[in-house]
């Protein structure tokens, strides 16, 4: 794919997800424009800040929300490549606005889909999340409803036509609502609280996380789940790396909370190729021709969970991955 040929355009592109997208993306691909659109005037002025869209700047700042198909209509236009992290994606808010979730996650997720195909976008790769498999809680569902969408979404643009793909990952250190800062946080007083000292978590970083995207944009063919092979962590072990010597106060899982994350469930095992690095999930309805990546196909049975995880972060590893946010 040739980045400084291509016009690439990310929604939610103020959050964490999308910052660090653009620094990558203006550090090491140069694309021939770069346009941010989200709906807050307050954090593009910010972001502006830091990476200016004046003078020969390759990037542009579009306010505008997902759940505007006009709009998106408006900004696709030209756009080569759409990465789609616009998201409700706090819990508890979901929970307490559940119409408002599904009115940015599955109809916004709607919007991008008929828009990118409208305006002959190249390739579309949204972003999921671990809760979307076997969801417990109406963020999982939404983005359950979100990947369905964005994988049968090929069946609308047709042979040479928009190509639409996922990506399904873990949780990001440090990310808007992570528990590292928050752990950084309550140790100044002594004590920290979880929820239960069983729970698993996959974890990596927003570097990794923007690589990865990155890699599967060039990889994609349309109708796939790109699911990294990240490691697992105790969030006891994280406690002690994070605030040793601190007192913890278990206050139980809460409402929607589960103990462990799946990012491969058995079923979508049986139709998933296993590669060095990641998961590739297949879609499996017979309208697709053939198989789209070749491999060996993981073991009967087989469900990639954060507690059964052959691959797990240790105190010392996760330390450098989180000292930016202990200044």
């Amino acid at each position: 794919m040739n980045w400084k040929e291509s016009t690439v355009l990310v929604t939610g592109g103020t959050g964490s997800f999308g910052k660090k997208f653009v620094s990558v993306m203006l550090q090491k691909y140069r694309p021939k424009k770069l346009i941010v659109l989200s709906r807050d005037e307050l954090k593009q002025h910010d972001m502006r800040q830091v990476f200016s869209d004046s003078g020969n700047s390759s990037i542009r700042y579009f306010i505008g929300d997902v759940r505007d198909r006009e709009r998106l209509e408006r900004a696709f236009h030209g756009v080569d490549l759409v990465v789609h992290a616009a998201a409700l994606k706090q819990v508890p808010a979901c929970e307490y606005n559940p119409i408002e979730a599904i009115k940015t996650n599955i109809v916004g997720g709607i919007n991008v889909i008929e828009a990118a195909i409208n305006q002959g976008v190249k390739k579309v790769l949204a972003l999921s999340t671990d809760k979307a498999v076997n969801p417990a809680n109406l963020y999982g569902a939404t983005k359950l409803c979100a990947e369905k969408l964005f994988v049968q979404g090929n069946a609308y643009s047709g042979t040479g036509g928009t190509r639409l793909s996922c990506v399904r990952y873990g949780n990001v250190v440090g990310s808007r609502g992570s528990v590292v800062p928050l752990f950084v946080e309550q140790r100044r007083t002594g004590q920290i609280t979880i929820t239960d000292p069983r729970m698993t978590r996959f974890w990596l970083t927003l570097d990794q996380g923007v690589e990865f995207v990155i890699r599967c944009i060039e990889k994609m063919h349309g109708g796939e789940v790109f699911v990294p092979k990240i490691p697992s962590m105790n969030i006891m072990d994280l406690a002690t790396a994070l605030a040793p010597g601190c007192s913890v106060n278990n206050i139980g899982i809460r409402p929607g909370e589960k103990l462990h994350e799946a990012l491969l469930s058995e079923d979508e095992a049986r139709t998933a190729v296993e590669l060095d690095d990641m998961y590739v999930v297949q879609p499996a309805h017979p309208w697709w021709d053939e198989a789209l990546w070749q491999g060996p196909t993981p073991a009967e049975g087989f469900r990639y969970s954060s507690e059964t995880n052959t691959l797990w972060l240790t105190a010392e590893q996760l330390k450098p991955l989180v000292a930016e946010f202990e200044s």
